[in-house]
């Protein structure tokens, strides 16, 4: 039986360019590149040199911290270049790709007879230990910790977020592989959270407690869900996977193949035909929206467009993201716009603003900050758009003025950057929230471990 969850405060922002659910083949990427920036708080050794000779589930590097955390190829071919950028740090891992895939075989398993251990030992094999998250400080899982439960979101309500329930259509079977595997690595439960109306692959599955969620976003982000179902104390542990990783891990279990293929959304009013593709991790944005993306004057996202990272043409799809977001670059500036009646912007203040009056209404917005960085001024906005019980304003200055004390005891173990995304998004002193949780969460983990 599901439980419900219920989302009060936040803001839904609805842009223009929702992707069409059809999905189109592209062309293959000739060249692949691997990030180790995708995975936060890694520190690369490389096993793969130029010129190596790779299969599509080799390791291409591992982490220094943990030598059992592999980080594989996506495809197979021929290790180009490795990039680097100072004191020879790596930046990227290039591969340009076989016109035939060949995969390594890491030999097809049965998730139910399965023990923990062989369930991570299997993982860190086959590098899929990366799939899994942790919270405290939103990064790979440490697996010399036990989480408490495992979350799963398999409803986005990020701003022009892919359908979930579009893109695991009849992915039953790996979703139950892999559900069946991961809940041997947690005493407690594998919690799912979907959309309350939503027709989700989910709701027939076994071993997981279904949660149905209503609300703004962000009742989409997994911290509002843990946050509501199982909160985290000091001392304690929980695990993250998305869906999207599951269906890897999935048919990794059922096939013994790495096959990193993700459907991506491509979204936002900069595509002249926002749709789904398939595409492989890594894979050159240049390839994946050729013919479709209009540049001029354009913001490429990996992701969406709230907590995602610009990219250029030239750069290549996260390791993590379902989503690409094309909007316009903000770089005019309307003369006396602050003191003229506003339609075409969204905004949670009532002040010469009129968006409230047409909740349904879809913009088209860019990036302009419409604003100067400066100090805080407290105007009590952001706890309107920010569900979790924790005091947004004094954790981010918190973190500013780096008290651990006070961090952890304003709930700085709960969250994770993109939880301040909506805040970001109505500062009106343009503070780059996301960008301070981070610096505060790298500290904490520095030096409270």
């Amino acid at each position: 039986m599901s439980k419900d969850i219920r989302i009060k405060k936040g803001l839904d922002i609805k842009l223009v360019g929702v992707a069409e659910k059809t999905t189109s083949d592209i062309k293959r990427s000739s060249v692949y590149a691997i990030k180790p920036e995708d995975f936060h708080g890694i520190t690369p050794k490389l096993v793969a040199k130029e010129g190596a000779e790779v299969k599509a589930g080799d390791t291409l590097f591992y982490s220094k911290s943990d030598e059992r955390i592999l980080f594989p190829s996506p495809v197979s071919g021929k290790v180009v270049e490795v990039i680097r950028g100072a004191r020879r740090k790596v930046l990227a891992v290039k591969i340009t790709a076989d016109a035939t895939q060949e995969y390594k075989d890491f030999g097809a398993k049965d998730a139910g007879s399965m023990s923990a251990e062989e369930v991570k030992n299997y993982l860190f094999t086959s590098g899929c230990w990366p799939f899994i998250k942790q919270r405290p400080y939103d990064v790979i899982a440490n697996p010399n910790q036990a989480p408490k439960a495992i979350f799963v979101s398999a409803y986005a309500s990020a701003p022009l977020a892919a359908d979930l329930d579009y893109t695991l259509a009849g992915k039953e079977a790996e979703l139950q592989a892999a559900v069946t595997a991961i809940s041997k690595l947690t005493e407690g439960k594998v919690h799912v959270s979907v959309g309350a109306n939503s027709n989700s692959p989910f709701s027939t599955l076994k071993s997981i407690a279904l949660h149905k969620v209503s609300g703004p976003h962000p009742s989409g982000n997994v911290s509002t869900q843990i946050a509501t179902i199982n909160p985290i104390n000091k001392g304690e542990v929980v695990w993250v996977i998305t869906p999207q990783d599951l269906v890897v891990i999935g048919e990794l279990l059922l096939t013994g193949k790495l096959n990193v293929t993700r459907t991506v959304a491509l979204t936002g009013s900069k595509f002249s035909k926002p749709q789904y593709v398939t595409a492989i991790a890594g894979a050159a944005i240049e390839d994946i929206t050729a013919r479709n993306l209009n540049n001029d004057n354009t913001r490429v996202i990996n992701g969406n467009a709230l907590s995602g990272k610009e990219v250029n043409e030239g750069g290549f799809l996260s390791y993590y993201d379902n989503q690409i977001t094309a909007i316009p670059e903000g770089d005019d500036y309307e003369l006396f716009g602050w003191t003229k009646p506003i339609f075409n912007k969204i905004s949670t203040s009532r002040a010469l603003t009129f968006s409230w009056l047409t909740p349904k209404k879809k913009y088209d917005l860019n990036t302009n900050t419409n604003g100067e960085h400066r100090a805080f001024v407290v105007t009590g906005s952001y706890e309107n758009v920010f569900p979790l019980d924790i005091y947004p304003m004094q954790l981010l200055k918190a973190c500013m003025y780096k008290d651990l004390d006070e961090m952890e005891a304003l709930g700085a173990y709960e969250i994770a950057p993109e939880d301040f995304a909506l805040t970001e998004f109505i500062c009106v002193s343009k503070q780059p929230h996301q960008k301070i949780i981070r610096e505060g969460l790298d500290l904490m983990r520095e030096e409270l471990g």
